[in-house]
């Protein structure tokens, strides 16, 4: 992911996160498990920066 769809996807996972948690406090404790769940995947989505580098091949050896 490129730094725009990567933080338009974490954003997104964070609001819903925290609206399920508020959500949680009023109906199920179901809601809890799924909204932590959710909200952990947002931010280590928003945070990873090292999804976008592209390692370099190490040829040992080479053509026989």
């Amino acid at each position: 992911m490129n730094f725009m769809s990567r933080t338009i996807t974490g954003g997104i996972m964070i609001i819903v996160g925290l609206g399920l948690i508020v959500v949680s406090f009023f109906t199920s404790f179901v809601f809890l498990i799924y909204s932590t769940i959710i909200l952990i995947m947002g931010i280590i989505i928003f945070l990873n920066k090292n999804e976008d580098k592209i390692e370099r091949i190490k040829i040992v050896g080479g053509k026989k």
